[in-house]
């Protein structure tokens, strides 16, 4: 009963105390025989201790916190949820996102949240947000709330071929590069005010940008917007927001109108990847350190570059190989993950 017991839980130091213990008892008990005896089982006591710490701490690893977010939260939800995934303590973060701790089981967590339409993503306890030096996103459908080609693509009527053009692109079924070159050359002879048009009118954030912008500049990270739209954008939010990085297509302009061409290489999928990849070499970052946030699958390359990858609002192709998923709450969610 011993040996498997506490045993497990007992270090080096603690058994050398009990051998010392045992071989005085004996001794002034002039028993000594039985000191040989006790030996073995002094032996015994390390050899199951060291073939048993490495599950131990395995063990401890899987202490994870369980963070749940939603619009509208139940305390029945809490209580459920923390009940499934074995969490011991429910701390409340935000009013729209709760921290259960110590959680220990994931089955049947994901099916609860989809039919109680809740956010879930199991974080390891040491995971701050201050252990990251850079985050970097997306700009259409992720920093912003609309997909800004298709804006423009508005201003002339063409909207609907061009957004059908970009939701095939999101989901995977075209090439970026190539798609990008389709739905610019629509935008053929379009007038240049056209932009600075949407950019007024049309350019909305999504919910919790600022927010979690602030959070991520206050906790030392630097910040970078990565886009495959168009520069006429990425520089005026990048002032706005006070980006530290901007990073998108040229669109070529000549005598006040577009050309329906993109200047230089396009910033797609490989592209984002190798900006990224860029700027944290010039920071000197490890992989661990970045945090990226997309939505559609020409930003999977760039989340592949980070150590914590987030899909917001997305695509399922990109849901299924990212980090974590945000679906139902804002962008000020991805700082509510870490302590």
């Amino acid at each position: 009963m011993f040996r498997h017991g506490a045993v497990q839980l007992c270090g080096q130091a603690e058994a050398a105390i009990i051998f010392a213990a045992c071989v005085f008892f004996f001794e002034t008990a002039s028993i000594r025989a039985n000191i040989r005896i006790i030996s073995r089982l002094v032996v015994e006591v390390l050899d199951d201790y060291w073939q048993n710490a490495p599950a131990f701490s395995t063990a401890m690893e899987l202490y994870m916190n369980l963070i749940i977010q939603g619009l509208e939260i139940e305390n029945s939800d809490l209580r459920a949820l923390a009940k499934l995934a074995g969490a011991n303590h429910i701390e409340r973060i935000t009013g729209e996102a709760f921290r259960l701790k110590n959680a220990t089981q994931r089955e049947h967590v994901a099916q609860y949240c989809a039919d109680a339409g809740l956010d879930y993503a199991f974080v390891e306890p040491s995971a701050l947000l201050a252990d990251f030096r850079l985050v970097a996103m997306d700009m259409d459908s992720t920093l912003l709330a609309i997909e800004s080609i298709d804006e423009i693509a508005d201003m002339r009527g063409i909207k609907p071929q061009v957004a059908e053009i970009t939701q095939r692109t999101m989901r995977g079924e075209i090439v970026f590069e190539e798609s990008l070159r389709q739905r610019t050359a629509l935008l053929h002879g379009l007038e240049e005010e056209a932009l600075q048009q949407v950019y007024d009118s049309r350019v909305r954030l999504s919910p919790g940008a600022e927010k979690m912008l602030q959070r991520m500049k206050s906790a030392g990270l630097k910040t970078m917007v990565i886009s495959g739209g168009f520069t006429f954008f990425t520089e005026r939010i990048k002032t706005k927001l006070d980006f530290d990085y901007a990073a998108a297509n040229t669109l070529e302009i000549v005598d006040g109108k577009l050309t329906g061409r993109v200047l230089g290489k396009i910033v797609g999928a490989e592209g984002k990847a190798e900006v990224l990849r860029k700027i944290s070499g010039e920071l000197g970052l490890r992989r661990e350190q970045i945090i990226a946030i997309g939505d559609g699958a020409n930003d999977l390359k760039m989340m592949g570059e980070a150590g914590v990858s987030i899909a917001y609002h997305a695509k399922r192709i990109v849901q299924d190989n990212a980090t974590y998923a945000i679906n139902h709450v804002g962008l000020d969610g991805v700082v509510n993950l870490f302590g």
